[in-house]
């Protein structure tokens, strides 16, 4: 059996004093696809924003493997150089550089190479006209004025054109229409295909996924990984949610919150009444 590219070990993650996940662990092999599904708030961005060395969030245990390194200290740089890549749910508007100069810096960076400017540009062309992208977005500042479909498409050029060992894609489907789908789910075969990387997916929807052979689905719920199935499972939670999927002791504690939570609220309407003389 392959060892896995990515070892995701007990994680644990914190944003000051809040802890948001909780023992995660979880394997992926070169070339497979996983999929990240739960509830909002459940810590799936979280999730992919702490294996990116986002500095918000604070690892307070567990260890993060990639391609046979510990990168649990790593910087989110020295992960990118590494092979790691981050698709925002809300791309980055970054005035005075365009998105042709944005793509070509970063390829620099990654592989410690000058790029050859006209195959870059002959690959930069090809790969937009596959996600139906005006050539001229290239000298556009990157995702300045860009429609919110359009900024997805970018993200999508970037993953095509960097060829990242580990792809994590926070949402991309978020907010687009049928066939920005479509083309946005194409694109990302196309890296699978072109690359033998291997791809994590956090949505909500199965839309994006239509293209894609699914290996491994997860679910997380209250920051705890709870289930891990194979690729039916995405059809399944489409169609029955995922109340079957969370635990008892999960669901009980929730429901102290919510009592302990309407019991504060009255407690200080009963004060602002007593204050405003109202007893």
């Amino acid at each position: 059996m392959a060892e896995p590219l990515l070892s995701i070990q007990d994680l644990c993650t914190s944003v000051g004093e809040k802890q948001i996940l909780k023992n995660i662990s979880l394997d992926v092999a070169p070339g497979e696809i996983h999929v990240l599904m739960g509830p909002n708030g459940a810590g799936k961005s979280t999730l992919g924003y702490t294996l990116m060395g986002s500095p918000e969030y604070s690892v307070t245990g567990g260890k993060i493997i990639f391609n046979g390194q510990d990168i649990t200290a790593d910087s989110a740089d020295k992960r990118a150089k590494s092979g790691i890549f981050l698709s925002f749910q809300e791309p980055l508007e970054v005035p005075g550089v365009s998105l042709e100069s944005f793509i070509r810096s970063s390829m620099q960076q990654v592989t410690g190479q000058k790029v050859k400017l006209m195959q870059f540009s002959r690959e930069l062309e090809k790969n937009m006209d596959l996600l139906k992208m005006d050539h001229s977005y290239a000298s556009r500042d990157l995702n300045v004025g860009f429609s919110g479909g359009e900024k997805k498409k970018s993200e999508i050029l970037q993953l095509l054109m960097l060829k990242p060992k580990l792809a994590i894609l926070d949402e991309t489907d978020s907010g687009l229409d049928v066939d920005a789908c479509r083309i946005v789910s194409e694109g990302i075969k196309k890296y699978m295909e072109a690359s033998g990387g291997s791809l994590i997916v956090i949505t909500h929807s199965t839309r994006i996924l239509e293209n894609l052979s699914v290996d491994k689905t997860h679910i997380i719920v209250k920051g705890r990984l709870v289930h891990t199935g194979d690729g039916s499972l995405v059809q399944k939670i489409n169609e029955e949610g995922f109340d079957g999927f969370i635990p008892q002791e999960i669901k009980d504690a929730e429901r102290k919150e919510k009592l302990a939570a309407a019991a504060r609220a009255a407690m200080d309407a009963v004060k602002m009444n007593a204050v405003n003389g109202g007893l």
